[in-house]
């Protein structure tokens, strides 16, 4: 069997080249402008980000695996920056009193920092040029941290614990323009009172985010909407504008109206006037939306619609391909922390994806980086090499030894 030349070995373990997508200028100013490091001698801010980014894309399910795994590689400890792998304590007291607010400062760095390079030249197919999604995913602890997921259970039952991530995404670039993590009793709509949207551009969520006041606003600054209208909601025909039979397996706009809702601003009554376009997908599926921008044609309003589901496919690469199952600590700060480095870890992952341009699946991005987060190899070429089998021997002719000669 031949020697493999394809494979490339670099002086640094995958996970130090991943960390490398972290510039240590910008992470040292958000240190002093948090004072993150303040009351720290040993566990500061480096090696607690550090050990929260090996033990998030290592997949371990707590801070003492991750703190023995580490352990366990301290030959190698010197290429992450660290002298040492923390202890237990250390790195404990650190999730639970190095204050979020760093890590989220940090996500948002990182965002800005990589908002051009993420930006993708494509068109949407649309005549809209920025289109933003709104969503929210929630994450259940068994624990009475951050109360209220679900609805009250009988029998004088406790509702789980869990909090609520908040996110708005450009539907160009994949990932968290802005993002608030909340308990998950808040209701969605109170997120979007937060949102700072650009003049003249788009933003589509579900129904579970009506909020007729909002909508009001946004009309009045030229921000435009995309959602689906409550089954109860309360209306009143202006104008049909449009209105046709379809097959049961054929798709297009079954209806279009001008409608004109009612909503109250301190037991004042205010009027808001908008577009209810019904339509019929291809399985015979009707959905009805609602939207304040009066030029885009009725099939652009169901195509805006449908690129929603681009952020569910956010949500699910987040919660299928890191560990957001079991938490590091117990206390609020702990979760919200681990919270935001997962987020870090997958833009990280994502940007990876994008400078070693392959088409594999994300999933596949995570679990080879996973497998081989120590090694010594180039994670670009680990990456783009699509090589199935063994390499073959140099010298063919050589004849092989046989069990049964003839």
């Amino acid at each position: 069997m031949g020697k493999n030349t394809e494979i490339k070995l670099v002086g640094q373990p995958i996970l130090c080249q991943v960390l490398k997508l972290v510039d240590k200028i910008s992470f040292n100013k958000q240190v002093k402008k948090h004072k993150s490091d303040r009351y720290y001698k040993a566990f500061k801010a480096w090696p607690h980000f550090v050990t929260m980014m090996f033990g998030i894309l290592s997949r371990c399910d707590s801070m003492a695996e991750t703190c023995d795994s580490l352990r366990a590689i301290s030959g190698k400890l010197n290429h992450l920056g660290l002298e040492k792998s923390p202890a237990k304590s250390s790195a404990g007291d650190g999730l639970r009193n190095r204050d979020n607010v760093f890590f989220e400062s940090l996500y948002y760095d990182l965002i800005e920092r990589y908002r051009s390079f993420l930006s993708d030249s494509r068109t949407l197919g649309l005549t809209v040029k920025e289109l933003y999604i709104v969503d929210s995913t929630t994450i259940r602890l068994f624990s009475d941290i951050l109360k209220g997921v679900g609805r009250n259970p009988k029998n004088n039952g406790k509702k789980k614990g869990g909090l609520k991530v908040h996110m708005l995404i450009d539907a160009l670039q994949q990932v968290g323009k802005f993002m608030k993590i909340t308990e998950a009793k808040m209701h969605d709509k109170n997120f979007l009172k937060e949102l700072e949207l650009p003049e003249f551009s788009m933003v589509v969520f579900d129904k579970a985010y009506n909020y007729y006041k909002q909508f009001a606003d946004w009309t009045t600054k030229n921000i435009y909407f995309v959602t689906r209208q409550k089954s109860n909601a309360i209306y009143e025909v202006i104008e049909n504008l449009f209105t046709q039979t379809l097959n049961p397996k054929q798709a297009g706009v079954l209806k279009e109206e001008i409608i004109q809702l009612s909503y109250k601003i301190k037991k004042e009554i205010h009027t808001l006037t908008l577009r209810r376009v019904c339509y019929q997908d291809d399985k015979g599926r009707n959905y009805v939306f609602i939207c304040n921008n009066f030029i885009i044609t009725a099939e652009e309003i169901a195509l805006i619609y449908k690129k929603r589901w681009g952020i569910e496919l956010l949500f699910k690469k987040m919660k299928q391909n890191f560990q957001l199952h079991y938490f590091y600590g117990e206390n609020e700060n702990a979760i919200r922390t681990q919270v935001w480095c997962t987020l870090i870890a997958q833009l990280l992952l994502t940007v990876l994806q994008k400078k070693a341009n392959v088409k594999k699946a994300f999933s596949t991005i995570a679990t080879l980086v996973r497998i081989h987060l120590l090694s010594l190899l180039d994670v670009y070429e680990l990456l783009r090499n699509t090589h199935r089998g063994w390499s073959k021997s140099k010298n063919e002719n050589i004849a092989q030894a046989s069990l049964f000669p003839t």
